[in-house]
C-alpha cells in the first residue's frame, strides 16, 4: 500500500537504527589521546556504519579444520573461489567474495572463510575467526559430525554475543537417512539450552561417490553439491531480515565502542578520582571532628557524599543531571545499607560519649574532655573510611552504567524486548565482567 500523497513513509526499524548511530556517531566528542588508544575499535565501529549505509552484509563459515567451510562456500559461490585441500588447515587468514545471488534489500553479500579454530597455533588463529565472526552479521557454524567439545566451546562466546547463527551438517551424503536422523538428534541433544531453537541445515558441499572401473579398482567420483537447502534459507533469511541484521550488528559495533570508551576514560581518571575522594573525606572528616552534633554530622556527611558523587560524573565526563545523581545515589543506599547503618550507630554512639563528657566538664574539672579527642578522631577516620567507600562505590556503579551500552545498547535492549526474533538472536548479551579493582579509585 502507498502512502498517500504528500504523506511522509514511516521508516523502517532498520533505518531508524541507521539515523540514531548516525546521529549518535556525529555527537561523539573524542580526544586526540582517546582517538589514539582506540584506533583499532573506532575503525571497526566506522566500518560497519559504512556497511550498514551501503547494505553490504557479511556471511562467515565458522568451523573446526577439514569440516568443509571453503568447499561450501564454492558451492553457493557455482566456482572454485576459495582454495580447498586435503592438507589440514588450508585456510589460514580471512578471505572474501561477493555472492553474486540477488538479495531484496541489500546491495551485496559477501560470504567469509575463515581458519578453523583447531588450527595449529588455535590461539591466534582462533582469535582471528572470533574477530571474523564478530564483524560478520550472519555466521554459518558448519559441522560435519557430533558436536565436539572444540565445537561446543566456539558456540558459548558465539551465542553470548548475540550474533545470529545458522547450523550447517555438511558431507550428508556420507550417511543413510536413518544415520543422518539419529546424528541430528544426537547434535540437538547436545547443543546448549540458548541454542535449541537454532534449525539443523543437511548439505553436501562436495559430494562423492564410489564406481567400480572395469578392471576392479573403485574410485571416487565427484559429484555436483546438495546444498539447496541452505540456499534456500540464507535467501529466506536475508530478503526478510537481512538489513535488520546490519543494524544489529553496526548497535553491537557501537555498544562495544561506547562499553570501552567509558571504561578507558574510568581508567584515566583513576588517580584524579583518589585525588577528589580524598579531599571530600578530609572535608567530612574535619566538619565531624569540629562538630559536637551528631545530626549536624550525618547531615553534613550526606550532603559531602552527594557532592563527590556529582563531582565524580563530572570528572568521568558522564551525563549526569540532578535525576541522574538521585538514581546514583538511591542505588548507591541500596549497596551500603549497612555501612550505613554502623556508620550512624557508632556516630551516635560516639557523638553521644562527647556529648556526656563535654556536659560532665564542670564537675570532674575538666579532666572528662581527656578522652574527648580521641573520640573526636575515631569519628573522623570513620567519616574518611565510608568517604572513600562511598567514592568506590560511586565509581563502581559509574563503571557498570557504562557497560550497560549508552543509546546503542538501549536500543538493542529496545529491540529485543520488543521483537521476539531479535531476542531469540541477542540472547541475554551478558557484559564481560569488569575487572573493577584495576579501575577503582
Amino acid at each position: 500500500m502507498r502512502p498517500a500523497p504528500g504523506a511522509t513513509a514511516v521508516p523502517t526499524t532498520p533505518e531508524r537504527c541507521r539515523l540514531l548511530l548516525e546521529q549518535w556517531r556525529s555527537q561523539l566528542q573524542l580526544s586526540g589521546r582517546e582517538q589514539s588508544q582506540l584506533t583499532g575499535q573506532h575503525q571497526a565501529l566506522d566500518r560497519q556504519l559504512e556497511r550498514l549505509r551501503q547494505r553490504c552484509l557479511r556471511v562467515a563459515v565458522f568451523g573446526r579444520v577439514g569440516v568443509g567451510k571453503s568447499s561450501l562456500l564454492n558451492a553457493l559461490l557455482g566456482e572454485e573461489a576459495f582454495a580447498t585441500d586435503v592438507a589440514h588447515g588450508c585456510t589460514r587468514h580471512q578471505d572474501a567474495r561477493t555472492w553474486h545471488q540477488p538479495i531484496d534489500g541489500l546491495q551485496r553479500v559477501e560470504l567469509v572463510d575463515t581458519p578453523g579454530i583447531d588450527e595449529i597455533a588455535a590461539a591466534a588463529r582462533a582469535r582471528l575467526a572470533a574477530r571474523v565472526a564478530l564483524g560478520s552479521d550472519l555466521v554459518l557454524l558448519v559441522l560435519d559430525g557430533d558436536l565436539t567439545s572444540v565445537e561446543l566451546d566456539a558456540l558459548a562466546p558465539l551465542l553470548a554475543s548475540g550474533k545470529p547463527l545458522l547450523l550447517v551438517l555438511n558431507r550428508c551424503d556420507c550417511w543413510s537417512e536413518a544415520e543422518q536422523a539419529a546424528l541430528v538428534a544426537s547434535i540437538q541433544r547436545r547443543l546448549p539450552a540458548a541454542a535449541r531453537h537454532l534449525e539443523l541445515i543437511p548439505v553436501a558441499a562436495a559430494p562423492r561417490q564410489p564406481e567400480l572401473l572395469a578392471d576392479g579398482r573403485v574410485r571416487s567420483v565427484v559429484q555436483a553439491p546438495r546444498v539447496a537447502p541452505l540456499r534456500r534459507a540464507l535467501v529466506s533469511l536475508l530478503e526478510q531480515h537481512g538489513e535488520l541484521l546490519l543494524a544489529l550488528n553496526a548497535l553491537g559495533a557501537a555498544d562495544r565502542f561506547h562499553q570501552a570508551l567509558q571504561r578507558w576514560r574510568l581508567g584515566v581518571s583513576r588517580r584524579a578520582a583518589q585525588s577528589l575522594i580524598g579531599r571530600f573525606a578530609a572535608l567530612k572528616a574535619t566538619g565531624v571532628a569540629a562538630n559536637p552534633l551528631v545530626l549536624l554530622d550525618l547531615a553534613g556527611g550526606l550532603a559531602c557524599d552527594t557532592a563527590l558523587v556529582l563531582q565524580l560524573c563530572q570528572l568521568y565526563g558522564l551525563p549526569m543531571h540532578g535525576s541522574g545523581a538521585r538514581q546514583l545515589l538511591r542505588r548507591l543506599s541500596g549497596h551500603n545499607a549497612l555501612l550505613g547503618g554502623a556508620q550512624l550507630g557508632i556516630q551516635l554512639a560516639l557523638g553521644g560519649l562527647r556529648q556526656l563528657l563535654l556536659l560532665a566538664a564542670p564537675f570532674t574539672g575538666g579532666l572528662s574532655l581527656a578522652p574527648a579527642a580521641p573520640v573526636a578522631l575515631a569519628q573522623a577516620a570513620l567519616a574518611v573510611h565510608t568517604t572513600r567507600l562511598t567514592g568506590r562505590l560511586a565509581a563502581a556503579e559509574l563503571l557498570r552504567g557504562a557497560q550497560s551500552g549508552g543509546r546503542p545498547g538501549a536500543l538493542l535492549r529496545r529491540l529485543a524486548h520488543s521483537d521476539p526474533q531479535v531476542r531469540r538472536w541477542l540472547g541475554d548479551r551478558p557484559h564481560p565482567p569488569a575487572n573493577l579493582q584495576a579501575l577503582l579509585p
